[in-house]
């Protein structure tokens, strides 16, 4: 079967909420999504899951809204309402997404408000930059506002309404163990765990600190938390395996928050950006279309950067943006499949990065969880050698091969789940054949069969897979299915 291929069309940037949003409309199961989320065992908010209307087109919305006037008791409760948006109606509690500069002063800080918020304007939370931590302008106001939030720590009017009182602050182990605790699936775990530590590592480079130094302030760190966590629970839930991004649009100007007023695209953004060879195109807009976690989302789940030649599409998701510009504010993600005919009688060079590792006290065990986990981050091949090291101990030699933008995530993989404590590596050239995967039909059943050319030959090699599951289902034996679809292949 191929793989499941997601594409990100992000003409109208990108952000954590919008991202949850398009996976939700592409088919992630909503059920599952609320019971991971559930697992995390932070309180203090829910879920609002809706339609929006951005320029006349229908799209998911998603919100996480926080409950700052709920009992203790009530702050373990995520419930989902289904409810329609209009462009007229411009929820304040956008946590994630760019700021703008078209919402009343009188009504976009709901801080000032003494009396209890309503449902449907909880209070500002509108980007995921809405605390101290991880994002340098987290919950910043817009340029012209009158004042900043009572989080960001300066002045404030004296009616302002100090929400949570007392605000705790997490660092990247903390929400790494919220993370690890939770039900969801190991594969949602690595993604949403990879996905913060891009962000701490961009915000750590823009402060000047340490990434143990960087913290992710409680109010904020709950809307960050459960978009993230939320995107790697729907991305494992559609089984993709595959993530082609287009370049990032992205706005300018100015946004003002506790450090002062700052430039867009954000310094975070920017670090993200070069850390990992994402394409910006800077347009005319004036505002904020790409958020630090919409950035970190794409660093860490992209695997490609060009859609195929030809394809079909699956499916069609649209997550909707919380602000409304001239262009439709919305994410559009798709599931497509490669039609694309590439057979080739020439080789195609390429530069991939070979890891290795000496191991003498790791156990098969985890050697055997490391190799799943380096498959599903992208690694190109995993191996394993018997060898005898110092002592005449018998040990394991580990080697990876990888593309240069999975090189830190394959790192963190192989120092986290084994033993070793150095890794060596290089780059090298990689010459490869032109190949294409053909369906065959057998008797007991279709068949993929891998063809690969060089010098106008053609070599049929069947996946095996597709044999296994032959044999499953006909009880014939693999080596008679094998050679049955190979010379099929080669007479089709």
């Amino acid at each position: 079967m191929d793989k499941k291929t997601l594409y990100l069309e992000c003409y109208s940037g990108i952000s954590g909420d919008m991202t949850v949003a398009a996976l939700l409309d592409l088919g992630a199961d909503q059920t599952i999504l609320m019971s991971g989320l559930n697992s995390l065992n932070v309180g203090g908010y829910h879920i609002v899951i809706g339609r929006s209307a951005k320029n006349s087109i229908d799209a998911c919305d998603f919100d996480v809204v926080l409950d700052d006037t709920l009992s203790a008791d009530e702050h373990s409760i995520n419930q989902i309402h289904e409810h329609e948006h209009t462009d007229d109606h411009d929820h304040s509690h956008d946590h994630d997404h760019p700021h703008d500069h078209d919402h009343p002063h009188d009504h976009e800080h709901p801080h000032d408000h003494e009396h209890p918020h309503d449902h449907d304007h909880p209070h500002d939370h509108e980007h995921p930059h809405d605390h101290d931590h991880p994002h340098d302008h987290i919950n910043c106001n817009i340029e012209d506002a009158p004042h900043v939030h009572a989080h960001h720590k300066e002045e404030v009017p004296a009616h302002s309404h100090l929400h949570l009182g007392h605000h705790e602050h997490r660092n990247l182990y903390d929400i790494n163990s919220i993370i690890e605790q939770s039900s969801i699936t190991s594969k949602a775990k690595e993604i949403a765990k990879r996905i913060f530590h891009i962000v701490a590592v961009a915000e750590a480079k823009a402060h000047g600190k340490s990434i143990e130094e960087v913290h992710f302030h409680e109010v904020g760190a709950i809307d960050s938390i459960v978009d993230i966590v939320a995107t790697a629970i729907c991305l494992d839930n559609l089984d993709i395996e595959e993530v082609i991004v287009s370049e990032l649009y992205e706005g300018t100007g100015h946004i003002t928050c506790q450090h002062g007023i700052l430039p867009v695209p954000v310094p975070a953004v920017l670090n993200i950006v070069t850390e990992h060879h994402l394409q910006l195109h800077i347009t005319s807009v004036n505002g904020e279309l790409v958020t630090p976690t919409g950035a970190a989302i794409v660093a860490a789940i992209k695997t490609k950067d060009r859609l195929p030649k030809q394809f079909n599409i699956l499916n069609i998701g649209l997550g909707a943006g919380k602000r409304n510009y001239e262009q439709a504010s919305i994410l559009r993600a798709m599931l497509i499949e490669d039609t694309t005919v590439t057979i080739s009688s020439t080789t195609a060079t390429d530069k991939v990065w070979v890891l290795e590792a000496n191991m003498d006290d790791c156990t098969g065990e985890a050697l055997s969880i490391a190799m799943d986990l380096l498959f599903q981050n992208g690694a190109k091949d995993v191996y394993y050698t018997p060898i005898y090291m110092k002592k005449n101990r018998p040990a394991y030699l580990l080697g990876v091969i990888c593309s240069d933008e999975k090189l830190t995530i394959i790192e963190e993989i192989i120092f986290t789940h084994t033993t070793t404590i150095g890794i060596r590596k290089h780059e090298a050239s990689r010459t490869t054949l032109g190949r294409e995967l053909q369906t065959v039909s057998t008797p007991f059943g279709n068949a993929l069969v891998k063809v690969c050319t060089y010098n106008n030959k053609k070599f049929f090699y069947p996946e095996c897979e597709s044999i296994k599951q032959l044999c499953v289902e006909s009880g014939q034996d693999y080596l008679t299915l094998y050679h049955l679809v190979q010379t099929l292949a080669c007479d089709k």
